[in-house]
């Protein structure tokens, strides 16, 4: 009897420690407390590389940044000043781009792995989570009859959407650019983070926002489809291609027969950066009492595929139909240095031309998350304001 209750406390005992046993594996230690910001507005990093001989973080700066070997033979930085903003950063080690181990908040951007650091301040402070009542962001399939596959989105109600049973919500379609896909604006354009913080600031009406794959022949992001864990390299983007557009409504008649929508125009907006710009802008001229919001984020304003903007009556027709009964918002924004600047350039002259009313916003930089984060904190307080 004494033997049997032997070994019984013996299993009973190694069947406790198994989890601990089987979490060795796992590294629970932290390398390093890096990045630290600091309260000048600089960033403190420290990379544990003892055998590498150089190391430079990029994405911070216009150039990378070298980083000193201490005594102890650890990389470290302390970063120039930094503008308040959401910056991606990679970690460069004799000549190998990677990320920051000491720093789990990463963000995808196609194929690509960068971390992620937010210095305070300004917009920065809406990009942040805070202590705020938060919306639900749900993965949702639905099925699109126009292109014969179901597909999946992301979708954003607002605090108080469960609860709120017989409230019905305007909505906003955002789309992204090239390359990405439904995980995109959520990921890397902080949308959800966005609505929350203006939501709970009363700057912005409480909204539901779709954000659908754009890429016709994807069902969704990569490593979630049956395709397998491909890497992605954005070359099945066919911006010009026309699938995604036709299909779109297939999108909108899922949203309004599944979500508390109010399913009309005043109520509802769309607007994309850079390919989701040019989808967003081809959508609301094809649909032109669909959508009383359109925002064009750095848009790709191609014309039928075109390199470019040509007044023609193909365009210059759907156009004036568009603005018979105007949106009542037609938001343009780009950045000083966009590779776009020429071509929306273009599109203003021939709306000026036309007289068809917009608003237009110029900013410093170029084609960049930077710039497409900001232009969604000036766009969604414009919203469902009426005209």
């Amino acid at each position: 009897m004494a033997t049997k209750k032997l070994i019984l406390n013996a299993v009973l005992l190694s069947s406790c420690c198994l989890p601990l046993f089987a979490q060795e594996a796992l590294n629970f230690k932290v390398l390093n407390q890096s990045p630290v910001v600091n309260a000048d507005s600089t960033a403190t990093f420290i990379i544990s590389a003892p055998a590498a001989t150089k190391v430079a973080i990029s994405g911070l700066t216009a150039e990378p940044l070298a980083m000193n070997r201490d005594a102890d033979g650890k990389w470290v930085l302390t970063t120039p000043k930094l503008a308040p903003n959401l910056y991606t950063y990679s970690i460069d080690i004799d000549g190998v781009r990677t990320v920051d181990p000491s720093n789990v908040y990463t963000a995808r951007d196609i194929s690509s792995l960068s971390n992620i650091l937010i210095m305070p301040g300004g917009n920065a402070d809406l990009y942040a989570v805070r202590d705020v009542p938060h919306g639900s962001v749900s993965k949702v399939w639905y099925n699109s009859p126009s292109l014969d596959m179901s597909r999946r989105m992301t979708v954003y109600t607002p605090a108080g959407y469960e609860d709120s049973k017989e409230k019905k919500y305007p909505v906003l379609y955002l789309l992204h650019g090239m390359g990405g896909d439904e995980d995109a604006w959520n990921e890397l354009g902080r949308a959800s983070v966005i609505l929350d913080n203006l939501i709970a600031e009363g700057k912005v009406e409480p909204m539901i926002v779709v954000m659908p794959n754009g890429n016709a022949e994807k069902a969704a992001a990569p490593g979630y489809t049956g395709e397998g864990m491909y890497i992605p390299d954005g070359s099945f983007s066919k911006a010009q291609a026309g699938k995604f557009e036709n299909s779109f409504n297939d999108i909108v008649n899922y949203v309004d027969s599944h979500y508390r929508t109010i399913a009309d125009k005043d109520h509802r907006a769309i607007a994309g950066l850079s390919m989701g710009g040019g989808h967003s802008w081809r959508i609301s001229l094809s649909n032109p009492d669909e959508f009383g919001y359109v925002g064009l984020f750095s848009a790709a304003v191609r014309w039928n595929g075109t390199g470019g903007i040509d007044e023609t009556e193909d365009l210059i027709v759907p156009l004036k139909r568009q603005f018979s009964n105007p949106p009542s918002l037609y938001w343009i924004g780009i950045g000083k240095d966009d590779f776009l600047y020429n071509l929306n350039e273009d599109y203003r002259k021939l709306l000026d031309k036309n007289s068809i009313p917009y608003e237009y916003h110029e900013s410093a930089g170029g084609h960049t998350w930077s710039n497409w984060r900001d232009y969604l904190t000036i766009f969604l307080p414009r919203l469902f304001k009426g005209k």
